[in-house]
């Protein structure tokens, strides 16, 4: 009983909770093909390293990485709100970093949302 216990704990522990004012944020930018284009450079840049090319967790540094990394293109992924998507791409936790600094201007984090659409199976 103990050890169940322990486990839906940690399983609390890990689900990651999303503000309210995030989740409900639309995506200010529109999904054109050139926003799109330009998401997929910021995300080469900064992302594709532990996410890989098509966002399945498979980049060259994913051994380095204790948690998830999660696969862009399930449908649980894209079942989550772009308000969503750009707080935990944006704001980080744990193994995956802050980007408030290295992606100043939060439209580029809005372009990387819209790439990431395009991942879906």
């Amino acid at each position: 009983i103990v050890s169940l216990g322990l486990l839906s704990f940690k399983a609390f522990q890990d689900k990651w909770v999303v503000p309210a004012k995030y989740q409900k944020m639309k995506n200010p930018t529109k999904a054109s093909k050139d926003n799109i284009a330009m998401g997929k450079t910021i995300y080469s840049k900064h992302c594709k390293s532990c996410h890989g090319k098509k966002g399945l967790g498979d980049g060259p540094k994913a051994d380095e990485v204790d948690g998830d990394l999660g696969d862009f293109s399930s449908a649980e992924f894209q079942k989550q709100t772009d308000g969503a998507l750009f707080y935990k791409s944006y704001f980080g936790r744990d193994d995956m970093p802050n980007f408030e600094k290295k992606i100043p201007d939060e439209e580029d984090m809005w372009l990387v949302v819209h790439y990431m659409r395009t991942m879906a199976e």
